[in-house]
């Protein structure tokens, strides 16, 4: 595959080289292998359970240590809202009326938009009037970024799922009276979210007693991937020059690695719910922050052990079979476990599997042998595996909580654990042609594919995205 000198400086505009966009179209031919995946995590069988009193244990353990941690609650919030209205724009563009563009309009006034939306409506506004106001001329949510969509009501105010995250800071990610909050934007939305969180951080200052650190950072133009047409060419635009796209959530590895801090909780900006029901979120946030720190703890014990000489490496091999979740043969030498240990740690959150989308919790076979814990997606099962995923008992609510740095307190290069073959390939189409979209590895799928990683169940109250507009009218988000 040859490129023009055109070519050649729009990809060095990228920030990319020629060989690099050679190796992503070898991608679009070869396709990416599937993962192999042994079985479905499974209570007592990769999921742990805290009962009631390891729970609060936990919980106190997180509350007592925190304070000496440098915590960072991370967000990614680029993701445009254009999903959550595509009904709205089927009836305004094809005249399509599905059930959720009926139960809009038939209950309009119980959306915490519908305030706002008024000041824009004519007197006897058509219900295409009223579509269209909502995405288009009027809020404009058709382009916002989800985090700046009103998302609940209470008595006296309105807030969108970002204010929503600032007060879930104030409530489990603060310390020492600091709340650190890092949201991933696009480059067009962010004045919009800084001028926002300008005018309502200090009113939420104020309530809750603690000061905000807000931090953002842009997905880099380097991870962008090449489109292809569907024979594996190039795709180009009209113009004749080459179409890069945005590679998925996987590309955020780098913005997560970038941060400095002890702790990072991760949720996603639409897996928000009203005051009334935040408790347990809360709770189990702090949860998986304590067995994210007591099993740390340990790790990090081990490894100053070896360092002296002084590790017992029956008892290192034990905890990683039974405390880490990994299958090791029955002699292992002192230079496997380290790297088995020192390593990127999570402590994800699971649910149980009542239908919701979402990857799911898997062992899957490792390159070095070991059998390890990790989260899968439909696209990365083999056709023939097809069962094993409806066999999933719990699925992924992207709920993680991570530690990034090394037992001698320096950032990992988290660069280095990331499983390049687990991106994948999707049909797109731009200007009404077909083009193949490549995906870098997920974010919380293969770009943490070789962290250390263990699961604990939390309940489904924890777990209340906003999918399509009509979310909003769960009882999760009606104050």
């Amino acid at each position: 595959m040859k490129f023009s000198a055109n070519d050649a400086k729009q990809i060095e505009a990228h920030s990319l080289s020629v060989e690099s966009v050679k190796n992503q179209l070898d991608r679009f031919r070869k396709g990416f292998p599937y993962l192999q995946v042994v079985a479905p995590a499974s209570v007592g069988k990769g999921i742990r359970v805290p009962d009631k009193a390891e729970q609060n244990r936990l919980v106190d353990l997180y509350k007592t240590v925190s304070p000496k941690l440098k915590v960072v609650k991370f967000v990614p919030a680029s993701g445009a809202a254009t999903r959550m209205f595509k009904d709205l724009y089927a009836f305004l563009n094809e005249g399509k009326r599905s059930p959720g563009v009926d139960r809009l309009l038939g209950q309009l006034e119980r959306f915490p938009f519908y305030e706002a939306l008024k000041a824009f409506l004519p007197a006897g506004a058509s219900e295409k009037e009223i579509v269209g106001a909502i995405v288009g001329d009027g809020l404009h949510y058709g382009t916002k970024p989800k985090g700046l969509v009103l998302f609940h009501r209470y008595d006296g105010e309105v807030r969108t799922a970002v204010e929503e995250h600032l007060v879930e800071g104030a409530l489990y990610a603060a310390s020492k009276g600091e709340v650190r909050i890092h949201f991933t934007v696009s480059p067009e939305h962010r004045a919009d979210f800084e001028r926002l969180i300008a005018s309502v951080a200090p009113r939420y200052e104020e309530r809750f007693g603690v000061h905000y650190e807000i931090s953002y950072s842009i997905q880099k133009p380097s991870t962008d991937t090449i489109a292809a047409n569907p024979d594996g060419t190039p795709f180009r635009n009209d113009d004749g020059t080459l179409l890069f796209r945005p590679a998925g959530h996987g590309a955020l590895i780098g913005n997560l690695g970038e941060i400095d801090a002890d702790l990072i909780f991760i949720k996603n900006i639409d897996n928000v719910t009203v005051d009334a029901r935040k408790a347990d979120t809360v709770h189990f946030k702090r949860m998986l922050a304590g067995l994210l720190l007591a099993l740390q703890a340990r790790v990090f014990g081990y490894l100053r052990a070896m360092d002296e000489g002084q590790a017992d490496l029956a008892e290192v091999a034990r905890f990683i079979r039974e405390e880490l979740s990994t299958e090791l043969s029955e002699v292992c030498d002192e230079r496997l476990l380290r790297s088995l240990l020192d390593r990127p740690i999570r402590v994800c959150g699971m649910v149980r599997n009542e239908g919701e989308p979402g990857g799911g919790p898997f062992w899957v076979r490792n390159e070095d042998g070991t059998v390890s814990l990790q989260i899968a997606e439909s696209s990365q099962i083999a056709p023939e595996d097809a069962g094993l995923m409806r066999q999933a008992t719990h699925f992924n609510p992207v709920d993680l909580v991570c530690g990034t740095k090394n037992y001698r307190g320096e950032r990992f290069d988290l660069e280095r654990y990331v499983d390049p073959a687990t991106g994948f390939i999707s049909r797109k189409s731009k200007d009404g042609r077909e083009l193949l979209a490549q995906e870098l590895p997920g974010l919380w799928n293969g770009a943490m594919a070789r962290w250390i990683t263990v699961f604990a169940e939390v309940p489904v109250s924890t777990f209340t995205p906003v999918k399509e507009v009509g979310d909003l009218l769960r009882a999760e988000h009606q104050a």
